[in-house]
């Protein structure tokens, strides 16, 4: 059943994406996590045992996604309104577009393309090349495919409604309050564990999906390169891009003012890049997206 309602959401998600004259005039479901979890944070984030106050609001936020998705999978309409909701918590054709709109912008100049790629990346990004914000906006586009279309797609095959409400709220605590900022560091360790959590079979699954959709079929540099990111799971999507285009990503990087020497992932491939670049990243998610959308075909006829 999941499956058979997953196929339409993806298709809705892929031909409409977010309308704006729908979310100029409504609060978007993600806003409206958000609003929740920054009540929360304001709320509860003070004091002692932050960390246990963590874990609760996060099981909390969990267990309250998943009792609204069970509510809307029960309602008689044939689920309707479970594959209006699953497209809207889908967010290729969203992804899609901002990572587009940096080509765009890099294409008219520098500038412009510093201030797109500001919109979908923390880093600093007034200090970026033309090959850096090309770079910035295909690591970004990489980790968010696995974060808000694969891995909300996965766990409404494994779970239905609940699964991916759970997901996309657990996803939206984590960018919230899920840094190491010093405010974060103890509150937020709760959701940055639980979205690892969630996140360790999807992201396995883009990659492969990536490779696969793209005629790549040597795993070793992938297995070399994805564990070496700071994250245990946006190394894989990003291995897995770099490699089918043939590019390196990662490498240093400046936060707050601050240098990072990053290591490089796949660091034979090119790395003067260029706003081509984004463009066969974007074919690249069309395809890993495909990849999905035949997965979910496959286990509606076989199950």
């Amino acid at each position: 059943m999941s499956a058979t309602l997953l196929i339409p959401a993806l298709l809705l998600d892929a031909a409409f994406g977010e309308p704006k004259a729908i979310w100029d005039r409504a609060p978007h479901p993600a806003v409206l996590m958000g609003r929740v979890i920054g009540w929360c944070d304001r709320r509860f984030n003070a004091g002692h045992h932050k960390r246990l106050k963590g874990l609760a609001v996060m099981a909390a936020l969990a267990l309250g996604a998943a009792l609204l998705g069970q509510t809307i999978h029960l309602l008689p309409d044939f689920g309707i309104i479970e594959v209006v909701v699953a497209a809207i918590l889908l967010a290729q054709k969203s992804l899609v577009d901002h990572v587009a709109a940096v080509a765009r912008g890099l294409r008219m100049s520098l500038r412009d393309g510093q201030r797109a790629v500001a919109m979908i990346v923390g880093r600093d990004t007034d200090v970026l090349d033309r090959a850096g914000v090309a770079r910035s906006a295909i690591e970004s586009a990489a980790e968010n495919l696995s974060d808000g279309v694969i891995a909300p797609a996965f766990w409404f095959l494994v779970a239905g409604l609940p699964g991916l409400m759970v997901c996309k709220i657990t996803n939206t605590a984590d960018s919230m309050i899920g840094h190491m900022a010093p405010r974060h560091r103890e509150f937020g360790w709760a959701a940055a564990r639980f979205d690892d959590i969630l996140n360790l079979i999807p992201a396995r699954l883009s990659a492969l999906l990536i490779a696969l959709t793209n005629g790549w079929t040597d795993p070793k540099p992938i297995l070399r390169d994805a564990p070496l990111h700071r994250s245990p799971n946006a190394g894989w999507p990003e291995a897995a891009v770099a490699c089918v285009q043939g590019i390196a990503l990662a490498g240093p990087r400046s936060y707050h003012g601050q240098m990072t020497d990053y290591p490089w992932v796949y660091p034979e491939g090119r790395r003067d890049l260029v706003p081509e670049d984004i463009d066969h990243t974007i074919r690249t998610l069309w395809r890993a997206w495909a990849g999905m959308l035949a997965l979910a075909v496959v286990v509606a006829v076989v199950f």
